[in-house]
């Protein structure tokens, strides 16, 4: 077994790469050697990383000929299309936070707590959903695997950092009274339901990953699901309202019981002292906050949770990391 392991970080400037470099840190992650990548905006520039001056190389058709173990992408789907294949042919695994290759049948979408053994399936190419699925399908697989899910209505309440850079300069902007550069709207005081791009059936582009993305890995391909995703004047954080509807009864004890007991999960569940998930108290953590949990009077097994967790990090960077800790294992 190998001890050390060549690691590219692809887009190590943006929000999520920076991230990525983050948890690499906290977790001491020094049985690897890294090369930090990005545009050519972005090429020549130093940067502190486990205790280290970096210097960012500039992206291109080459980098890959020095035959990377692994590489994680954080640069958008444009990039991860034309160079996540250079770098497989080259004998790397691609760890790829866009949606470029997600709902491929040959790659697998992986969330370590929910489908591990999914890591080992790759033939080059590992993709990390979408963040808003992410922190949804950790609370909802030990669900399903007790009591089936029927049904699942997801509204989501998105903070800026969701859209990157430009997308928190928007709400920056938005407080001095600036016009938006990168949403139709202020996103300053107001809600934007409309988060990627609208399909012709009126569903954006963020609805349907969620929709699709759940199914695949919860491995339910049928599964009915519909979502409403908005865009929220906070910084950072993900909120979700998630409806389900079970193919069984349940208790509400022990439905908060099995979620406490389970990995990546904390139980914030206390309504008499004001105790729920909040966009900033999740900022920073890995793990995903689940409360707000009652039953759904409506129909005969329907739930209803609050879910909460950092977008930037288990929505995408800690996934990613998670991941890559499993590879090298």
């Amino acid at each position: 077994m190998k001890t050390s392991y060549k690691v590219a970080i692809i887009g190590s400037t943006g929000l999520v790469g920076r991230t990525v470099l983050k948890v690499l840190e906290e977790k001491n992650f020094t049985n690897c050697t890294y090369t930090l990548f990005s545009s050519k905006k972005s090429a020549g520039t130093k940067l502190q990383f486990l205790g280290q001056n970096y210097i960012i190389q500039e992206l291109t058709e080459d980098s890959f000929n020095s035959h990377f173990d692994y590489a994680i992408f954080c640069a958008g789907g444009s990039v991860s299309e034309k160079f996540a294949p250079i770098a497989i042919s080259k004998g790397c695994v691609v760890i790829d936070n866009s949606s470029a290759f997600r709902m491929d049948k040959d790659v697998p979408l992986v969330v370590p707590e929910v489908n591990p053994e999914k890591i080992f399936e790759n033939k080059g190419i590992i993709a990390n959903p979408n963040c808003s699925t992410i922190q949804a399908v950790v609370a909802l697989k030990p669900l399903d695997d007790k009591y089936k899910i029927k049904r699942i209505v997801y509204s989501t309440y998105q903070a800026v950092s969701g859209a990157g850079k430009a997308g928190v300069e928007d709400l920056e902007n938005g407080i001095k009274g600036l016009a938006p550069q990168k949403f139709p709207h202020p996103i300053y005081n107001n809600c934007l339901p409309h988060i990627d791009v609208f399909m012709p059936d009126g569903y954006t582009k963020e609805e349907y990953k969620m929709i699709n993305e759940t199914r695949k890995i919860l491995n339910k391909p049928y599964l009915p699901i519909t979502a409403t995703c908005v865009r929220v004047p906070v910084k950072n954080c993900h909120s979700e309202s998630i409806n389900i509807e079970f193919r069984t009864n349940f208790d509400i004890y022990d439905v908060k019981m099995l979620l406490q007991n389970s990995p990546g999960i904390i139980l914030v569940d206390d309504v008499e002292k004001n105790y729920y998930p909040l966009a900033t108290k999740a900022d920073g953590y890995d793990d995903v906050f689940v409360g707000r949990i009652r039953r759904d009077f409506s129909v005969p097994y329907g739930i209803n949770l609050w879910v909460v967790a950092d977008n930037l990090r288990k929505g995408a960077a800690s996934n990613a990391v998670q991941i890559l800790e499993k590879l090298v294992s």
